[in-house]
């Protein structure tokens, strides 16, 4: 088994991981760090890593000002509770960037906002229609 971790950098770790917990219906906890957190599925499956800005030597994390935020990335989550997810999501965000829609590709409903730091979040339902 093989599992990928995408890390994104955000200025405040803290505010972002609730963020990603409230829009996935979690329960909201602390991340394990004030420059790191994990934010897991319920089975421990990491969904989603958030890396302050830079607090450490990672070259492509060094500062948001070297880089536009999600430039070249598309954060896209499949959910099996589409319907809470949307609403959830709408008081995450003042305005969706993508309002609710049937994608002719896959055939699943999405949608999209952004997070607190900019980055684009595709969320798909994982089942059909």
């Amino acid at each position: 088994m093989k599992r990928t971790w995408t890390i994104i950098g955000v200025a405040d770790v803290a505010r972002s991981f609730r963020w990603y917990q409230s829009l996935f219906g979690q329960p909201l906890t602390a991340p394990a760090h004030d420059f790191f957190g994990q934010v897991l599925d319920a089975d421990g499956t990491v969904l989603l890593c958030l890396h302050q800005w830079g607090s450490h030597d990672h070259p492509t994390l060094s500062s948001p000002d070297v880089a536009q935020p999600g430039n070249g990335l598309l954060l896209f989550f499949r959910v099996d509770d589409f319907a809470e997810a949307l609403n959830r999501s709408r008081s995450l965000a003042a305005a969706l960037e993508l309002e609710p829609q049937l994608n002719p590709s896959t055939g699943t409903r999405e949608f999209a906002l952004r997070d607190p730091d900019g980055y684009y979040v595709m969320v798909s339902a994982l089942a059909e229609g």
